[in-house]
């Protein structure tokens, strides 16, 4: 696919994910994640509280409870339970993902990152560099 096209493709599938992300219930931050292989949405997730919990996911203190899960997380999680599989794919996130998620991300054989924003830590972003995912930082319109 020619270098134009695949970026009009980033960017709608990117705002695909952002509108994922606002069905998070969770205050502080809504993060939305799709898996595209093949240009086919084969997962899709959004950070919140494991099946069966309270959809709250901040303390009274205002602080991300510790077993919220992130978007990028939920998306692997749904391809692993599937008959897909994410090796060699495109993972779409709003926010650019944290060291832990970045291990998943790699395990599951994606092999491209594009993301809207920067989260705090860009030891995640370095890791998956390292790895050999190829790294898209593409902000919203």
């Amino acid at each position: 696919m020619n270098e134009k096209k695949q970026l009009k493709y980033d960017m709608a599938y990117l705002k695909m994910a952002r509108e994922w992300g606002k069905l998070s219930h969770c205050k502080r931050k809504q993060v939305g994640a799709l898996i595209v292989k093949e240009r086919m949405i084969i997962s899709d997730g959004f950070n919140g509280t494991p099946t069966g919990f309270d959809n709250c996911c901040e303390d009274e203190e205002g602080k991300t409870k510790w077993e919220v899960l992130h978007a990028e997380a939920n998306a692997i999680l749904k391809v692993a339970s599937s008959t897909q599989s994410a090796k060699d794919a495109t993972l779409y996130i709003t926010l650019s993902p944290c060291t832990d998620c970045s291990k998943l991300i790699h395990q599951a054989g994606i092999k491209r990152v594009v993301y809207a924003n920067a989260y705090k830590d860009p030891a995640g972003l370095k890791f998956l560099e390292k790895a050999g995912v190829e790294i898209k930082y593409l902000p919203y319109e």
